[in-house]
């Protein structure tokens, strides 16, 4: 549980704890931890991989960014699609709407005209 305890510990804090515990095993792991991690060579490590970590976060965030951009892009080409296609079935009833009504004002009209012709007739 101690070696588990070492390798979690994220501060110095929580190695001063285990230090406490005055077991020599813990005590002369932490020391050699403390002697690696004041080298050059070290820090250089550390530093390369803090770079490395936010070169990663910056590639994920771009990604993220274009995959939103084309996503944007699908949706609005979406929107133009369905907004063309609605208003062209639109013209298109529109346009089948006033043959219709054309139609019924014409047979209106014949109706008035053979009821006229009826009327005479009856005369």
């Amino acid at each position: 549980e101690l070696w588990l305890a070492l390798f979690n510990a994220k501060t110095e804090e929580d190695l001063a704890k285990i230090e406490a515990l005055g077991v020599p095993e813990m005590t002369q792991a932490i020391k050699a931890y403390r002697e690696v991690t004041v080298t050059d060579k070290f820090r250089e490590a550390e530093r390369l991989r803090s770079l490395a970590r936010s070169n990663e976060a910056a590639a994920l965030r771009h990604a993220r960014e274009l995959e939103r951009e084309k996503w944007q892009g699908v949706v609005a080409d979406k929107e133009a699609t369905f907004t063309a296609t609605l208003a062209n079935k639109e013209a298109t009833f529109t346009a089948a709407l006033a043959n219709k009504e054309a139609i019924l004002a014409e047979q209106a009209a014949r109706i008035a005209e053979l009821e006229k012709l009826l009327g005479e007739n009856k005369q």
